[in-house]
């Protein structure tokens, strides 16, 4: 059964051949942050200065997380963001590592760790969703963006 977001990409998750495959492209940075939730140093992430029109997807499956024009200064040295593309595209769950409560950022279709979210951001959210640039495909605008997992392997 395929589960459709609002904005008609598909949330079904990848199966285990899928996966498989997804993650054997990953390096092994990638792997540490998308797949063991863990975080790339402030300021080095090769987003962090993109003012490029476009879409910023999940590194693992490819679903659309972030469009560029919700994208801000943040001076945290992370990507930082208003709001999702779409509400259904982002899981958000507690995380109470590190002896601190903060808010985890997962992909709705895949489970990778992307970031967190903070409520200290400017409007009109307020929200501050801080993600690790390893994490992130851009796709620049007029580019298709992949509709399933199949497309996007």
């Amino acid at each position: 059964m395929t589960t459709q977001s609002p904005t008609g990409f598909d949330l079904s998750p990848p199966t285990v051949e899928q996966r498989r495959h997804l993650e054997s492209r990953l390096t092994h940075e990638e792997r540490a942050v998308l797949l063991e939730h863990g975080t790339e140093a402030p300021h080095c992430g090769t987003l962090l200065g993109n003012k490029e029109p476009g879409t910023y997807c999940c590194k693992l499956c490819g679903l659309p997380l972030f469009k560029a024009g919700t994208k801000f200064e943040s001076g945290t040295g992370w990507p930082s963001f208003t709001a999702p593309y779409d509400n259904a595209h982002v899981k958000l769950r507690q995380d109470t590592s590190y002896g601190m409560t903060r808010v985890e950022i997962l992909c709705a279709r895949c489970g990778s760790h992307q970031g967190h979210v903070f409520p200290d951001g400017p409007p009109p959210t307020g929200m501050r969703f801080c993600i690790n640039s390893i994490s992130l495909n851009f796709v620049a605008e007029g580019e298709a963006l992949p509709k399933t997992v199949a497309e996007y392997e």
